[in-house]
């Protein structure tokens, strides 16, 4: 035992038990009177200031720490790292996620002494964590390195930092970012390294690295993504039979049309002396193990919930769930239309989970399983012809959080005319700013011009209810909408005078902001 053990004995036991080791270079008998715990103390004091000024430095020489990599990408300019500590100081800080994919959409970095408080404020907001990674150059991934809580950083971009051995010996977000790199150039590559790793993976790691195989998907993934339907793993199977779902001429397509097939059948009724095309549903009536291997729950998540006036029955949510995963080109070829006319089509209702058809309750709510089914497809697929029919087709007035979910779909160019019309049809109604949560930003042209109407009509009318969507859309909007449009918010200011909601100021603040923020970002 050596004397500082032997004094942090005496010291738990108390002198009264265990008399402290004598030092020959302690004060004799512990100093005045001789105190035993104050010559422990005296001691202790001694050994401790020996221990940290006495120390010997060990024979292995100390390991450099390597020099910060040269940087590729020029700093923001100086007036951009300016308003950088104006935002980091906390003034406006909800925009530093634009200003970090600005500054690196632009070819910028963040100033090297910067780095420090962004890696901490990341190390607190996981949101943050990519933004960072894109904006932080070569030396925030070597500062991550250095220190331990800013290690998130290492793989959190898109670069995983390192080599091949990153495979072998990373972290599961470093291995996901390489495997995710290399699907994009190397595909066959990616799948054959994590087959060779495969069955010891946890099933965590197997589900985000299965994730990866949406970036560059093919048929060639069939085989790997059948056997992984297999899997133990819950989330795996799903994640499988998603992407299979996405996956052109793949068997799993074809057995999902199989079965959607005898779901939706095409009849040709004369209604007021013209023939016309029907779709008759008849829900799937029984689950089987095929159903749930293709990523058919028992249970779908939309069962039971919340329809109109009633729920979703569980054949109802079957039928949902078979939709969304048959590919949209069984339905063109099925009834010989396109897209648009295949969905206004009118629809034979059924009744519920314990009937078959029923001619004569044909009502709108029945219809909208379908419509689900084939929005959640068009998504899916990524279809815009099947996206642009739904919106426009105005079947699915009812789901207005669904057709927001479709607007990501459409060509860069439709999307906001298309959300100014969705917006439109929703004025007025809680779903609104459900509806708005979906579209993200920037909000330009038509959609930009609808909120700042909507913006205006609830100024003009202030309800309770319009003072708390004005609230709420302010919120949404300083972030999204497009700071062109400020002038515009200016004249609902002027007109409303001393009465002017004060979100509306405010945001008109925080857009001045990021137009100023954006313009200094211009290389």
């Amino acid at each position: 035992m050596t004397v500082w053990n032997e004094h942090v004995t005496a010291a738990l036991l108390g002198t009264e038990r265990r008399d402290p080791p004598v030092l020959p270079e302690a004060p004799p008998e512990g100093g005045p009177g001789g105190d035993q715990a104050g010559r422990l103390l005296d001691q202790a004091a001694l050994l401790a200031v020996r221990r940290r000024a006495g120390r010997v430095p060990s024979d292995a020489a100390p390991v450099p720490v390597a020099l910060a990599p040269v940087e590729d990408v020029p700093v923001v300019p100086g007036a951009a790292a300016v308003r950088l500590r104006r935002i980091l100081s906390g003034e406006q800080i909800r925009v530093l996620p634009e200003w970090l994919d600005a500054a690196a959409a632009r070819g910028f970095r963040v100033p090297a002494q910067l780095l420090p408080e962004l890696l901490e404020r990341g190390r607190g907001d996981r949101m943050l964590r990519s933004p960072v990674a894109r904006a932080s150059g070569r030396r925030g991934v070597w500062l991550a390195l250095q220190n331990t809580d800013w290690a998130y950083l290492v793989g959190s971009g898109d670069d995983p930092g390192g080599g091949p051995e990153v495979w072998e010996t990373g972290t599961r977000n470093r291995r996901v970012a390489y495997l995710t790199a290399l699907r994009g150039t190397e595909p066959e590559r990616a799948r054959e390294l994590l087959g060779e790793t495969w069955a010891g993976e946890p099933a965590p790691d197997r589900a985000a690295f299965l994730a990866t195989f949406g970036h560059g998907l093919t048929p060639a993934d069939e085989e790997f993504l059948e056997a992984a339907l297999e899997d133990r793993g819950k989330d795996v199977r799903q994640i499988a039979s998603d992407l299979l779902a996405r996956l052109p001429g793949s068997a799993y397509g074809e057995r999902m049309a199989a079965r959607a097939r005898g779901c939706l059948v095409p009849e040709t009724r004369t209604v007021r002396g013209r023939r016309q095309t029907w779709i008759r549903v008849d829900p799937p009536r029984d689950h089987d193990e095929e159903m749930a291997r293709d990523g058919v729950p028992f249970h779908p998540s939309g069962s039971f919930a919340p329809r109109g006036g009633g729920p979703v029955g569980t054949r109802a949510a079957w039928l949902r769930e078979i939709l969304a995963r048959t590919p949209l080109s069984t339905w063109t070829e099925l009834f010989q239309l396109p897209p648009m006319e295949i969905v206004c089509l009118p629809i034979t209702a059924f009744a519920g989970d314990s009937g078959g058809p029923s001619p004569q309750n044909e009502s709108e709510a029945d219809g909208r399983d379908v419509h689900i089914g084939w929005a959640r497809a068009a998504l899916g697929q990524r279809d815009a012809g099947w996206a642009r029919a739904l919106l426009k087709g105005g079947v699915m007035v009812d789901e207005p959080e669904a057709l927001a979910d479709l607007l990501s779909v459409l060509p860069e160019g439709e999307r906001d005319p298309a959300a100014a019309d969705l917006i439109r049809w929703v004025e007025g109604r809680p779903d609104l700013l459900r509806v708005l949560e979906r579209v993200p930003g920037p909000w330009t042209g038509a959609l930009a011009s609808a909120v700042v109407a909507t913006l205006g009509a609830s100024a003009e009318r202030p309800t309770r209810r319009d003072e708390h969507l004005i609230v709420q859309l302010c919120r949404l909007a300083d972030q999204r909408l497009d700071p062109a449009v400020t002038s515009r918010l200016d004249v609902i200011v002027a007109e409303q005078g001393a009465a002017a909601p004060r979100a509306v100021t405010d945001l008109i603040t925080t857009l001045r902001f990021r137009d100023e923020m954006l313009k200094e970002l211009i290389p």
